[in-house]
């Protein structure tokens, strides 16, 4: 786990770095926060690793329980999806899927409340970010097909 915490610290550094992670002339570009953020997450995943290394042989206790590790990856299997959708297909289209299928299957919601709250969230936020703030956000085949 510390490894992939790692991993990830290290991507973010990496993205951030390639957005420009300095101070400008204005102000802080585009990656300077997230780089710092991606570089404490590093930082703790080293530590982690280290302490978990170091009481390795000395620590019996169980970590997780099955059906702890069951919640935690009834979480994040969607999540990983959600994010490899957001690549793929856009952020709108991922949005209102992960919000509709996750208020199905874990929320118990109906398929029409929770295919209503996904498409108002999603739409909301296409609004938002796109129309008002003009602010473009990762779009995906159905934002081409509207034309945007």
């Amino acid at each position: 786990v510390a490894v992939m915490v790692f991993a990830l610290g290290a991507l973010v550094v990496y993205e951030s770095y390639q957005l420009g992670s300095t101070w400008g002339s204005d102000g802080p570009e585009a990656g300077y926060f997230p780089f710092y953020i991606g570089l404490l997450i590093c930082i703790s995943g080293v530590v982690v690793f280290v302490q978990s290394a170091l009481r390795y042989r000395s620590d019996t206790k169980v970590f997780v329980e099955s059906g702890q590790f069951r919640q935690v990856m009834i979480v994040l299997v969607p999540t990983v999806a959600y994010v490899l959708g957001v690549q793929t297909i856009g952020i709108y289209v991922s949005a209102l899927a992960f919000i509709a299928l996750f208020m199905r299957f874990v929320g118990k919601y109906s398929w029409l409340r929770s295919g209503l709250v996904g498409l108002s969230v999603s739409v909301i936020a296409f609004l938002l970010f796109e129309i008002w703030f003009k602010i473009p956000l990762p779009k995906g085949p159905v934002e081409t097909l509207l034309g945007y």
